[in-house]
């Protein structure tokens, strides 16, 4: 035999060798972890801490970062029964954006959101309130904190190899997530990346980092947690407590599995109707041969719901165009659905190049209507003010300038009717309540561009709560 014979034979037994080191047996690195962290006999753990926060999906600007947060809070995960309570309080650490967090210097928001199975659920007081757009996010935070990720990767095929001194192990929670997890050569659980669906960018990328592990009673945890999503941070907490096989008493409420999104109509003039029965609202005017819908908030769910109740009001006309207040994800998360329905969004034009190229990336984990449907959205912009109405009726869309909560802000004037439709700029307060002291920002500011615009409305449809007279907006504001 030649040498040069010698070394073809020789070579694929090195090429296999070199092979067989990168494709690792992952069940035996996942136990390894899992051991190394104490986890094996973990079922439950809490943990709390505080650090910087982030309104997920609330940016002042299309496609900028999301308003930082000052945040507190504890976790009980439940690995046992897939479940999870989170609580917490969290307060803005800078005035511009959105979200329900009171405005800047003005308070926290108290928030407790809680997980079982498939079923997300909020408490509001001691009251539960379904959040079924919550359930794929809730089961993603479950499922990658760093001894869940172990216990989820082992359920569904992972496989590994190694890169850099770690070892990544890589699966897929159908429907939910896939993700790749860096295991450390201490067995150590150091980075999470995965990919999650949402109902407004499509499949979403989600980087954790976790360091500074401490022991715990044998379990080993981080002392620090840092987080983006969707390309900005989201996460930095500092832990300060840790207690493995905590008391875990999550039952689910019996209405959480039993909810189904309503959409209420009220008729508020000829060819308008207010559409509500959840946390946002729509609102439908019926054109000459079309139809324009002003509002697909949310999530598929709610938004198929209130396109299906727009064709009971007005069957035979097609829906020609859906009318964006923002680009904020509860008042965007409808919008993928529409585009699937063949339907022309209008928008803000600062937000127009940021939803064709968001709408352009696919929702490949658990497909939406939009990734069924393939289609392409038509966006149509606008700056300052846009007619899109017909000879039956003017339907003028205007900007609202100088707002605190969101720049490319819509609001739709109706002036035959005089009816202003508008979304976060002023949710009216209960019936008979006392006026905000001082007024709210965000309510003086829609008072100015109502002014400004020498708008004539005598009543406000609001995206969220009742119909209410302009009354109400002028004692908010303590105008005159």
């Amino acid at each position: 035999m030649t040498r040069y014979s010698r070394l073809l034979a020789v070579l694929p037994l090195a090429l296999l060798a070199a092979c067989a080191h990168q494709a690792m047996d992952a069940q035996a690195v996942l136990r390894g972890a899992e051991q190394a962290m104490g986890g094996t006999n973990l079922k439950t753990l809490r943990y709390a801490g505080s650090g910087m926060g982030a309104s997920f999906g609330q940016a002042w600007v299309p496609g900028e970062a999301w308003p930082r947060l000052n945040i507190t809070g504890s976790r009980i995960v439940d690995y046992e029964n897939g479940a999870l309570r989170e609580e917490g309080a969290r307060s803005r650490s800078e005035p511009n954006g959105g979200g329900a967090v009171p405005l800047m210097g003005t308070g926290e928001q108290r928030t407790t959101g809680l997980l079982r199975g498939t079923h997300a659920w909020n408490l509001v007081g001691p009251a539960p309130v379904p959040a079924p757009l919550a359930v794929d996010a809730r089961i993603h935070d479950l499922w990658t904190t760093p001894h869940g990720v172990l216990k989820a990767a082992m359920k569904n095929s992972p496989s590994a190899r190694s890169e850099g001194g770690k070892t990544v192990v890589s699966f897929t929670e159908p429907g939910r997530f896939k993700a790749r997890v860096w295991v450390g050569a201490d067995g150590l659980v150091e980075r999470v990346d995965s990919v999650q669906p949402n109902a407004v960018m499509g499949d979403t990328e989600v980087s954790t980092i976790y360091s500074g592990y401490r022991d715990h009673g044998g379990v080993k945890f981080p002392g620090r947690i840092q987080q983006t999503q969707g390309g900005f941070p989201v996460l930095d907490m500092n832990v300060t407590e840790v207690q493995p096989n905590a008391p875990a008493p999550i039952e689910l409420p019996a209405l959480v599995p039993a909810f189904a999104e309503r959409a209420v109509s009220e008729k508020v003039a000829d060819g308008v109707w207010h559409i509500a029965g959840g946390s946002h609202n729509s609102v439908l005017i019926e054109m000459r041969d079309h139809l324009i819908l002003v509002e697909t908030p949310l999530y598929d769910g709610r938004s198929l719901a209130v396109i299906a109740e727009a064709r009971r009001l007005v069957p035979g006309k097609p829906i020609r165009y859906a009318v964006n207040s923002h680009h904020h994800f509860d008042h965007a998360g409808g919008l993928r659905t529409a585009v699937s329905e063949g339907i022309t969004l209008v928008t803000s034009e600062q937000a127009k190049p940021w939803y064709e190229k968001t709408f352009a990336n696919p929702n490949s984990i658990n497909p939406d209507a939009l990734q069924r449907s393939g289609r392409k959205a038509s966006v149509v912009g606008v700056a300052g003010m846009r007619d899109i109405g017909d000879a039956s009726r003017p339907v003028i869309v205007h900007s609202i300038d100088s707002s605190i909560h969101a720049q490319g802000f819509n609001m739709v004037w109706l002036p035959r009717e005089r009816l202003l439709i508008e979304a976060d700029a002023f949710t009216p307060g209960a019936p008979g309540a006392a006026p905000p002291t001082p007024p709210n920002l965000n309510h003086v500011n829609l008072w100015q561009n109502i002014q400004r615009l020498r708008l004539d409305v005598d009543r406000i449809l609001p995206l969220h709560g009742r119909v209410v007279p302009l009354a109400e907006l002028r004692t908010a504001v303590g105008a005159r």
